[in-house]
């Protein structure tokens, strides 16, 4: 694996149907994502965003191009160079608009669960658990159901899960969408903290401006393409928790 790239993707490009029926989704993305850092994609509804973050996440392959993740190719176009499945479960994380939580779980066995499809027993998946719903901010809430927990610390508990078997990327797709200011900034800066400290590099779908001094680098998408991307001027420093 890299020691710094997280992410490198390579002239990717997605087309569907061909002929008359043919509809190009994402044409020549390539974008290199560092251990640490936070990206933002930006752009409208429909200008390929998500087509390329199922596309980096390994479920819905490219017509042409490469991934790779941690130095590692894995996919060449759509043929593999690894088990996805294996690969996805190890070392990519996902975090979603609605945190996905299992309603039936509590927050701890939400993240449990995670480290026990990949191998973990069930004491050490517990015992990792409670570690990171702690440094989450949430470790209080740990027996308590998803109903009996707020947006903001459904979120949180998404991360942990997120995080729970030490992945080099994580993928975040509009995460904030259905939170209010004040607590779509702290899960922002939690994405912050936890690349900074975990050393991952963050991915993150979204239409919420109000946050972006808070990402390391911004990429623009349109009709497919990148059209922009922008570095801050002095490195962020890491939020404190909230």
């Amino acid at each position: 694996m890299s020691d710094t790239w997280a992410i490198e993707t390579r002239g990717l490009a997605k087309v569907y149907g061909s002929g008359n029926t043919e509809v190009v989704a994402m044409r020549d993305v390539t974008m290199t994502v560092r251990r640490g850092e936070v990206v933002a994609l930006l752009g409208p509804s429909g200008s390929g965003k998500s087509t390329f973050l199922t596309a980096v996440g390994l479920i819905n392959p490219p017509t042409s191009g490469q991934i790779l993740i941690g130095g590692a190719l894995v996919l060449d176009g759509p043929a593999a160079a690894v088990n996805l499945r294996t690969f996805r479960r190890k070392h990519i994380g996902y975090v979603f608009q609605k945190s996905n939580l299992i309603p039936f779980l509590s927050a701890r066995e939400n993240v449990q669960v995670a480290l026990e499809l990949n191998g973990a027993t069930p004491r050490q998946a517990r015992r990792r658990a409670l570690e990171l719903l702690d440094e989450l901010g949430v470790g209080d809430r740990a027996d308590n159901g998803p109903s009996m927990l707020s947006g903001g610390q459904q979120q949180r508990v998404a991360v942990a899960r997120a995080l729970a078997n030490d992945p080099s990327v994580i993928l975040a797709d509009e995460p904030t969408a259905a939170l209010d200011s004040h607590r779509g900034r702290q899960v922002m800066e939690l994405f912050q903290r936890v690349a900074h400290q975990h050393g991952a590099g963050v991915i993150v779908v979204t239409h919420d401006h109000r946050t972006l001094e808070v990402f390391d680098t911004i990429y623009e998408m349109e009709d497919g393409a990148i059209t922009s991307h922008s570095e801050p001027q002095e490195p962020h420093s890491v939020a404190a928790t909230t």
